[in-house]
């Protein structure tokens, strides 16, 4: 490289720059969606943060608020199994902020059960949280990420790719959002909007604290061989994902999950 090479890089745009982006991240009252909330609005994004209920996201709005982050937050309470509440919340982050940019579906839930105890009930309420949810968000708000081009962020598992036992409903769900990322990532993209995906592992989170006992306090995010990693960590990926840096990545599904399990050769 010579140097106009390296005078003219140093003048290109920041293209990991989220900066001015309107950003809806459904499920942010805490975990992964709550720091990918806030890692946006450090990054100069506004960022509208939902919930099912008014009292837990409202903190994480005030938080960004009353914080040296440049970009603004407004808290909406919605559940995203529910189309009504879902356009109610579309249509007050446009209100708020003018347009939608980026779209974060990252509301999910799920329970341990065995194949042959799931019931008719169980087995919806998972299905239309982690499945039908995502499909609710990103419909409504279509119409508004076309007008400029804009992206998609759905949140999967490894359940989804590789399957989990005793999570099937779980798994199930978040294969379902694998697949649509990539049918709708088709369809969409002569509208200008990318959609891609990200499929954690094991995260640090209050819910994997309380399972297994592992707090984000005890991993090292320089430490390579691991298998748990923070919120933050998959947050970055997130970002990413939204910024023009992630251009040429449509239908993606990123897996976020440490150290690849794979069969070692035996010992000889």
């Amino acid at each position: 490289m010579d140097e106009s090479d390296t005078e003219a890089g140093s003048e290109s745009p920041n293209r990991f720059s989220v900066e001015g982006e309107r950003v809806l991240v459904t499920g942010a009252s805490s975990g992964i969606g709550r720091v990918v909330a806030e890692q946006f609005a450090a990054g100069g994004a506004d960022v509208v943060v939902c919930s099912r209920e008014q009292g837990n996201v409202d903190p994480v709005a005030d938080g960004i608020e009353e914080s040296d982050r440049p970009g603004r937050a407004l808290a909406v309470e919605c559940d995203v199994t529910d189309r009504d509440a879902v356009d109610a919340l579309v249509e007050a982050t446009v209100e708020e902020f003018g347009g939608v940019d980026v779209l974060v579906n990252n509301a999910g839930a799920s329970f341990m059960a065995g194949f042959d105890d799931l019931t008719p009930n169980g087995w919806q309420r998972v299905v239309d949280i982690n499945l039908t949810g995502t499909y609710h968000c990103t419909q409504s708000a279509g119409e508004h990420l076309k007008e400029g081009g804009g992206a998609v962020v759905n949140l999967a598992s490894v359940a989804g790719q590789d399957g989990a036992p005793y999570m099937s409903h779980y798994g199930a769900a978040k294969a379902g959002v694998v697949n649509l990322t990539r049918s709708l990532a088709y369809e969409w993209a002569g509208d200008g909007v990318r959609v891609n995906c990200v499929a954690p592992g094991f995260v640090a989170t209050p819910g994997l604290e309380s399972q297994m006992g592992i707090s984000a306090d005890d991993i090292e995010r320089d430490d390579v061989e691991r298998r748990v990693g923070t919120s933050e960590e998959i947050a970055d990926v997130v970002q990413f994902l939204a910024s023009p840096a992630a251009s040429y990545l449509v239908g993606e599904t990123i897996t976020a999950a440490g150290v690849p399990d794979v069969m070692e050769s035996p010992d000889v």
